[in-house]
């Protein structure tokens, strides 16, 4: 198993469109901010073909901890959610 990283991204940009590293690392890091300002300010984010990002909020509740068992209050709290767009998993699916 491996993990692509943004320098993975980065230098995957510069080798298909002979981006200066820079300028490569740049896009990548305007990329994921333009996603996480989108999320942060409560709208979806819809990338064709592969997904959709959006923000859940979820209630406080009362949980348990699983090791001992005393109950424990879970706040409320905001999460992402990330839904994968039919091609996305067909793609994955044949792998």
């Amino acid at each position: 198993m491996s993990t692509v990283t943004r320098i993975d991204l980065a230098n995957t940009l510069r080798s298909r469109f002979g981006l200066t590293a820079a300028d490569s690392y740049r896009m990548i890091d305007i990329i994921f901010d333009e996603i996480t300002q989108s999320l942060v300010n409560n709208e979806e984010v819809k990338v064709a073909g592969f997904g959709t990002f959006k923000i859940l909020s979820k209630s406080a509740r009362i949980g348990r901890n699983p090791k001992t068992g005393v109950p424990a209050v879970i706040s409320a709290r905001r999460v992402v959610t990330f839904r994968p767009s039919a091609d996305f998993r067909k793609t994955v699916s044949k792998k």
